[in-house]
């Protein structure tokens, strides 16, 4: 009796798992195997970098280091600004942007890994103990049965290990997204630096100017008194006068966000924009430092290009898994069973032990034309990529180009502007030699003050113009300037 219970039990496995099915789609075959040579051929080329299974996890001093290999945190010393080098060490640490991006490639990373697993054979044991009451017998015995069963699906055609191979390059591709959202938060965090620098300058030279015109309707009011000028002119200046005071407003509301901005970046809250630091405008280091030309290699190790890249190698193992997807899945499953009736410690004996090997050709017979359309889906989408990757190639072109045109220019404008201010101060200085001797009255030393106070605001703001052309280079040569 306890051999027909075991053999019903096995039978149950059995029947469950090697059901055979036989089929023949019509004018599948014949369509799986057209443009193979096509897909193949189109591929960019693939890195040569070798690449590990499953690499260890990293230490934070390692994993820092990789990380500041990203943004190349030797151009940011460039700039010779301690300040500026400690928001971007920060940043590196604290901002979540940053933190996502790296989250997101583990997320990818463990996808792989699940794929890569069902690779492998597959285990499990179990054990059920259970009352029992045989036909014919008026007593209930205790039974106890531990089944483990293997079951592994053989990859004689390796559609299993092209699976994987595309979830791979999902993944590397995500490796891609993290270096460029690293240089996404490196380079908003020096623009939004900079721009801070620019403010607190912008907003010195302003203060001078309301002070000028300040005076200069004191001055007017003065003369006003006295019948020397006109009502309208006393109006005009202190009209001027409130302009500049609504000036000043608007710039110290534009330092604050900037302030704010530069919090979140480096993971700070905004309410501690007290403590955030930086150089003044006058010791920022501007060289030009715009090269002639940026080599083919630099544009071809951008992010979003090796992205690119990746993601049409997906797309051609897609096409080549779909294809398999009409040979016949091959399984095979092995059982062991132990089954005992009231005594638990001859469970493991060899009478009471069934065990069994098979396999199995699964061919589905009809899917309802779902094979074919996937097929016909994975072309489509191998299609789709490769014409993106191939936008992304000129795209990446165009940004080096505009960017090194925009600052490049931006350096011609700054350099002209330099000579204006050169030659305000010297005309300035002249005419306070005349106003010294009396030629020239205080009200005119006053306004050519003035001139000179706006022309270095000019100069404050084409300086840092040239400084955000600068770091958009260096985002789109991929950080490797």
């Amino acid at each position: 009796m306890k051999k027909i219970t075991a053999l019903t039990l096995l039978a149950a496995l059995q029947i469950s798992m090697y059901t055979p099915v036989f089929a023949i789609e019509e004018n599948i075959t014949k369509e799986a195997n057209q443009t193979s040579e096509q897909v193949n051929t189109e591929q960019p080329k693939k890195e040569k970098k070798g690449w590990s299974l499953f690499k260890k996890k990293k230490d934070k001093e390692a994993d820092f280091k990789a990380k500041a290999e990203y943004i190349n945190t030797d151009w940011w010393a460039s700039f010779q600004d301690p300040y500026l080098n400690e928001y971007i060490a920060r940043a590196l640490n604290k901002n979540h942007d940053m933190k996502i991006a790296t989250i997101s490639t583990e997320e990818y990373y463990q996808n792989y890994r699940v794929q890569f697993g069902a690779e492998l054979p597959q285990i499990g044991v179990g054990f059920s103990p259970a009352l029992v009451k045989l036909p014919g017998t008026s007593d209930s015995v205790g039974a106890f049965s531990l089944p483990g069963i293997a079951s592994y699906e053989a990859d004689i055609f390796l559609k299993n290990r092209d699976k994987t191979k595309s979830v791979q390059r999902q993944y590397e591709a995500s490796l891609m997204d993290e270096r460029a959202a690293y240089i996404a938060v490196a380079s908003a965090v020096g623009t939004t630096y900079f721009n801070i620098v620019r403010m607190d300058k912008t907003i010195e030279l302003q203060e001078q100017i309301n002070e000028q015109r300040q005076q200069i309707y004191d001055l007017m009011v003065l003369s006003n008194r006295e019948g020397l000028v006109s009502a309208a002119d006393t109006i005009k200046a202190n009209k001027a006068l409130v302009n500049g005071q609504s000036d000043l407003i608007e710039l110290k509301k534009q330092r604050e966000k900037l302030l704010n901005q530069l919090a979140v970046l480096i993971g700070e809250s905004p309410e501690n924009i007290a403590s955030l630091k930086r150089i003044t405008f006058d010791e920022l280091v501007v060289l030009n430092a715009i090269p002639a030309e940026i080599s083919s290699e630099i544009i071809e190790n951008r992010p979003d290009y090796l992205k690119a890249a990746k993601m049409v190698e997906k797309a051609g193992i897609d096409v080549r898994v779909a294809k398999k997807e009409f040979l016949p899945t091959i399984n095979l499953s092995g059982l062991a069973f132990f089954n005992s009736f009231s005594d638990l410690g001859s469970l493991f004996t060899t009478k009471n032990m069934l065990w069994s090997l098979g396999a199995s050709a699964l061919l589905p017979v009809f899917t309802g034309g779902q094979r074919l359309a996937n097929l016909r889906l994975r072309k489509a989408q191998y299609e789709r990529v490769l014409q993106e990757y191939l936008k992304t190639n000129l795209t990446a072109i165009q940004e080096v180009n505009d960017a090194m045109v925009s600052a490049r220019l931006d350096w011609d404008k700054l350099s002209r502007t330099l000579e204006q201010q050169e030659l305000e101060e010297k005309d300035y200085n002249y005419n306070e030699m005349k106003y010294n001797e009396g030629v020239i009255s205080k009200l005119d030393l006053i306004q050519f003050r003035e001139n000179l106070l706006t022309i270095n605001q000019l100069v404050a703001q084409q300086k840092t113009e040239y400084l955000v052309d600068y770091i958009g280079l260096y985002k789109a040569c991929g950080a490797k300037i």
